[in-house]
Parts: C-alpha cells; sequence; structure tokens
C-alpha cells in the first residue's frame, strides 16, 4: 500500500507536467548512472502496438545510449549534423520552386540555418547522453506513435529527477541512414 495518497500523486504528477520543459544547454556534470537506467526504464514502460508486433521472441524497442566525449557519440554527431545539412539544401531548393513551401517551412529553414551556423545539432554531444530509441516497424507502421508515449514516459522521468531533456527529431531521419544505423548495430529502417 502506498503512503501517498492519491490526491498527493495527482499533485505530484501536475508539478512534473508543469515543470517538464525542453532544454538547449546541460550542465557538463555527468547524471548518476541509476538515473538514466530510470529514464530507460520509463520508456521500457511506455504502451505500444503489441498487435501490430505481431509474434516475436525479440524485443522490439531498443536503447543506445551514447555518452559525452565518447568516440562513438562523436561519429553520431558528424552523421546527424551531415544529415541536417543535406535537409536544410533539399529544403532549400525546394523552396525555391514552391512559393508555398517558402512560406510554410520558413521557420523550420530558418531553425536549420542556424544550426549550420553553430556547426552542431543542439543535444547530440552538447548534453551529457544522447540516447536514441528504436522500435521495429511494425503492421500497420505505428512505431512512430509507439516511440513518441515512450519519449514522452522518458522526458517525464528526467524531469522528476530534476534533469534537463530534449528532442532531437532528426534522429527519425537517421533511421535510413546505412552509417548511422551500423553505428548502433542493426539494419537500416
Amino acid at each position: 500500500m502506498s503512503a501517498i495518497t492519491p490526491d498527493q500523486q495527482n499533485v505530484l504528477l501536475d508539478k512534473i507536467l508543469v515543470e517538464r520543459s525542453s532544454h538547449r544547454q546541460f550542465k557538463p556534470e555527468f547524471p548518476p548512472e541509476e538515473d538514466i537506467k530510470g529514464i530507460i526504464h520509463a520508456g521500457l514502460h511506455a504502451p505500444f502496438a503489441a498487435a501490430a508486433m505481431g509474434e516475436t521472441e525479440n524485443y522490439f524497442r531498443e536503447f543506445f545510449v551514447l555518452k559525452k566525449g565518447s568516440k562513438s557519440l562523436r561519429a553520431a554527431a558528424s552523421l546527424i549534423f551531415e544529415e541536417v545539412m543535406a535537409t536544410a539544401s533539399n529544403l532549400e531548393r525546394a523552396m525555391e520552386r514552391d512559393p508555398e513551401l517558402r512560406t510554410y517551412a520558413r521557420g523550420f529553414a530558418n531553425r536549420l540555418a542556424m544550426i549550420k551556423k553553430m556547426g552542431q545539432v543542439p543535444g547530440v554531444g552538447t548534453a551529457p547522453y544522447f540516447i536514441v530509441v528504436a522500435e521495429r516497424k511494425g503492421f500497420p507502421p505505428i512505431e512512430q506513435q509507439a516511440l513518441a508515449h515512450c519519449l514522452e514516459n522518458m522526458w517525464l522521468k528526467a524531469t522528476s529527477l530534476g534533469l534537463g531533456f530534449q528532442l532531437v527529431s532528426i534522429t527519425v531521419q537517421m533511421a535510413d541512414n546505412p552509417a548511422f544505423c551500423a553505428l548502433l548495430g542493426f539494419s537500416p529502417g
């Protein structure tokens, strides 16, 4: 039996939800390993589409923890930055041809230009850890929705531990990058 009442739990949850925010700058200290394990554990408890996964003996979700300063994170950061630059170039060309896209995508194009000027993707190599979560595609293909639940749980757990958290959306595009997938040890897609 919990010593915390439902009303107290509700107050704590509301506090965590209000305090949750995206961080762009991180302290240089590494959080305790137990905290990182707790964040991953929270991701493991996220809902997923069991019917879409089908029958399997292999777990459908994997976590890759890359530590700041490690060779693997330097390689990943370089590959991710290259992907951002390719995305920026492709978007610029498309915006030149399509005035409607130019209006619609201006904010995103400006963000990509800022990243290009910085020379790095915020959160990738600037935070103590970069955690990549991969989920096997199923049918119907709803792995992105399941990953959203996973990341939400992880973000709430990080907030409850007083740690910063930042989503790095370009990571989704890395699923088809052969070098990035090889770095993590799985096949593209």
